[in-house]
């Protein structure tokens, strides 16, 4: 019977390694999950908002109040509806946001997301009455 001249497997260096590389990607997939959770809250927020049809041409007084209907139930408190711009552009009107969430992940380290979208209003598309 033959006898291997060295073992083969991981050292224990190695394997701490590899534990802490595991336990560090694990942290921030922990401490990022819950703004993209919050991110998609905001995105299916904003697209139903966007697809409203009583909403294609109401006053951005109305718009903001049904906002900030929806964000008290889901209860966002990331963004608020305030941050949500109603925008004119030459296709038509476009609720846009943009806002960065920050997650402290341990020491002095923080890790940062940067979330923006432009989402067109429902019959908006056409363009607009000059």
């Amino acid at each position: 019977m033959r006898r291997p001249d060295k073992q083969q497997g991981l050292t224990a260096i190695s394997m701490l390694l590899l534990l802490g590389l595991i336990a560090l990607i694990a942290i921030v997939v922990i401490k990022t999950l819950p703004l993209y959770l919050n991110q998609m809250k905001v995105a299916r927020l904003v697209n139903g908002i966007a697809e409203d049809p009583e909403l294609s041409m109401a006053d951005p007084t109305l718009i903001r109040d049904r906002m900030q209907r929806r964000w008290d139930i889901e209860d966002i408190t990331i963004i608020q509806p305030r941050d949500i711009k109603i925008r004119r552009l030459a296709t038509g009107r476009v609720l846009s946001y943009d806002y960065e969430a920050r997650a402290h992940l341990f020491y002095n380290i923080s890790i940062v997301l940067q979330f923006a979208e432009d989402k067109p209003l429902r019959g908006e598309s056409a363009g607009v009455d000059g």
